[in-house]
């Protein structure tokens, strides 16, 4: 199994026979991590597919990984990437890099002034974060809608938010916003390297064939 094999796409109604696998992998992984991945039950996972609100990544049939887009506020002037998980089997390859990379491009082509944000307690997310030119920020510069909030009552340190006000918790706050220059700036440069990559891909395969 190579990278080229994994297949990463706008999730639709014809992957909603994952869902119950892919909220497997997010309970299993909140099990192992301890941290910082809140449920999400089947309704909502199979809302967000018929939305094209969802990104998936596949192997032949198989599922290989997830990710999720929400818009908060009246004006939906904020967006979540959120979700990312990709099985254990499946790790190494690249793979959340490269969801992580079509949900952000996805987000900035529907919602092109909309504050891209994050909550997470992972270091790879974060550094995939950092490298689209997120920016870590307080609690009070993410979207003060309640229902983003309500959505962190499925995760195991939700009573750490409750005590502290909403101030902090254990997730790190991460916010990319369209009119930063050095924000624009860094996501360009890190999405050029998919260009690239591609490019070298496409090549190394067509040598590959012809030998």
């Amino acid at each position: 199994m190579e990278a080229k094999d994994i297949k990463i796409m706008t999730a639709d109604e014809s992957h909603i026979k994952y869902v119950d696998t892919i909220l497997k992998t997010i309970e299993d992984a909140a099990k192992v991590r301890g941290t910082g991945i809140a449920k999400r039950n089947p309704e909502y996972v199979k809302q967000k597919m018929l939305e094209g609100k969802a990104v998936i990544a596949l192997y032949g049939d198989e599922f290989a990984g997830f990710s999720y887009i929400e818009t908060w506020g009246n004006n939906r002037q904020y967006v979540t990437t959120s979700g990312l998980i990709v099985p254990e089997k499946f790790r190494g390859l690249g793979i959340a890099r490269r969801i992580k990379h079509t949900t952000f491009s996805l987000a900035r082509k529907r919602w092109p002034d909309a504050k891209i944000f994050s909550l997470t307690s992972g270091a790879a997310v974060m550094k995939l974060n950092t490298a689209l030119g997120y920016l870590p920020v307080t609690f009070a510069d993410l979207t003060d809608d309640e229902d983003f909030w309500k959505g962190c009552q499925g995760c195991v340190n939700y009573d750490v938010l409750q005590r502290t006000g909403r101030k902090y918790c254990i997730c790190t706050g991460m916010l990319f916003d369209p009119k930063e220059k050095m924000c624009i700036e860094s996501a360009k440069r890190e999405l050029k390297k998919d260009e690239q990559s591609h490019v070298i891909a496409k090549i190394l395969s067509h040598l590959k064939h012809n030998k």
